[in-house]
């Protein structure tokens, strides 16, 4: 999907500033509110709120100084590929929308390492990712087109675009009642299954990695992003043993206990399953079982610990508070407050 004019730099920084001047309680609320539903406004002023705590906990940290290095190279053609716009950014790479002209037109997705991230690490991961999606064919993950690698040596890979919102947001937006949500998840539950089966961990299970499309008039889901993916069945590559080890890897709204505890070993197939569980409770609910700004407002070790020891309230028990079942929660899902609590 193209970027959301609510998601500029600009009103992140005045979102985020907001944030930080009112009590932690306070703060997921605000920002549903101010968000306009825009997901990757939300999850990016949660990525600076988590910095934020974490730089505070954190006695012996000093702060950097300055932002990331830009990505200096000015990409205009990739390959077959003419670079159209910006999608997205991550860690380790940028997402584009491009064009594929030749041998046959189409639009795809182009994912290209950032100039100066071509460390062995990142470049193992990117390729994890790139034979990760190459290892699936299923209609409910995005398909790899093609892979090379750029004038100065950066890789890339294309894969399917899909012009789509994530999932939370596509249902909200459609009214979607919560038979017909949980249709769409099953058909989502399907895509994991297929990846699991190829011997493949997505590790990232959650909303803004699983897109919704329109096609032929009805929602369709897209798994995306397997820049963490973790191969159960052997090496996806010879580099994979070097990718995030050690490493936190997920989103911690979605992260399993498993994946919240460095000495649980590795991570099976129930870490996606409990990411599921947690999609699917917000899809009824219409938000986490762990709030996610106070889940990070209180620094890496208690976050983690949050998830690996509480327990999360029930989505019907959650939908019976005052501040469960709201109106525009019912609204949402096509039904009535009495209804949606029953």
């Amino acid at each position: 999907a193209s970027p959301s004019v609510t998601s500029s730099p600009d009103r992140a920084r005045e979102l985020f500033e907001a944030c930080l001047s009112m009590p932690i309680g306070e703060r997921f609320d605000y920002l549903q509110a101010r968000s306009g539903g825009d997901t990757e406004l939300t999850e990016r002023i949660e990525l600076l709120l988590a910095a934020h705590a974490l730089a505070e906990s954190e006695p012996s940290g000093e702060a950097v100084e300055g932002d990331p290095p830009p990505d200096l190279e000015d990409l205009t053609q990739v390959g077959p590929f003419r670079i159209l716009e910006v999608l997205g950014e991550g860690g380790m790479g940028v997402v584009y929308r491009a064009e594929q002209r030749q041998p046959f037109r189409r639009l795809v997705a182009l994912k290209v390492i950032k100039a100066g991230m071509d460390t062995r690490q990142v470049i193992a991961r990117f390729e994890v990712e790139r034979q990760a999606l190459a290892l699936m064919e299923h209609p409910a993950i995005a398909k790899v087109f093609d892979a090379g690698a750029t004038e100065t040596g950066r890789p890339y890979f294309a894969m399917e675009y899909v012009q789509g919102a994530p999932i939370t947001e596509s249902c909200d937006a459609r009214k979607l009642s919560l038979r017909a949500r949980l249709r769409l998840f099953m058909a989502v539950c399907e895509g994991v299954q297929h990846a699991h089966n190829r011997g493949v961990i997505h590790r990232d299970l959650k909303p803004s990695n699983v897109l919704v499309a329109s096609v032929d008039g009805r929602p369709s889901a897209k798994i995306i992003d397997f820049g963490v993916a973790k191969a159960t069945g052997g090496k996806l590559t010879a580099e994979t043993v070097h990718t995030a080890h050690g490493a936190l890897v997920g989103t911690p709204a979605y992260m399993s206990p498993e994946q919240a505890d460095s000495r649980s070993g590795d991570i099976d197939p129930r870490a996606d399953v409990y990411a599921l569980g947690v999609i699917l409770y917000e899809l009824c609910v219409g938000r986490p079982p762990f709030d996610r700004l106070s889940l990070v407002s209180g620094g890496l070790e208690s976050m983690l610990q949050k998830i690996r020891e509480e327990r999360a309230e029930r989505p019907s028990a959650m939908l019976r508070t005052r501040d469960g079942a709201t109106t525009e929660v019912a609204e949402r899902r096509s039904t009535e407050v009495a209804v949606l609590r029953d």
